[in-house]
């Protein structure tokens, strides 16, 4: 069952970081709402998405290949109101 929630700009923009990260480290496409899953079960998690690239010591490359897998991603992205 999947449900529809009203967040700010900022929050998702933050989703889509983490879930770019995530994605990252463990090489297979996640989700946003594994995303807020690993926020709601991390007990560790720092509270802020600028704290994880240090914790996963990336590089300029993965973090380029992130974005741009998150940017592709979003060109193809269509709201149901748009379909």
């Amino acid at each position: 069952m999947s449900s529809s929630i009203r967040i700010s700009k900022k929050n998702h923009k933050k989703l889509i970081e983490l879930a770019g990260i995530l994605q990252a480290k463990l090489k297979r496409t996640v989700s946003i709402d594994e995303a807020i899953s690993f926020i709601l079960n991390n007990e560790s998690f720092p509270g802020k998405i600028t704290d994880l690239p240090d914790a996963w010591d990336l590089t300029d490359e993965e973090v380029n290949e992130i974005f741009d897998t998150l940017r592709n991603g979003w060109k193809s992205w269509t709201s149901k109101k748009s379909a």
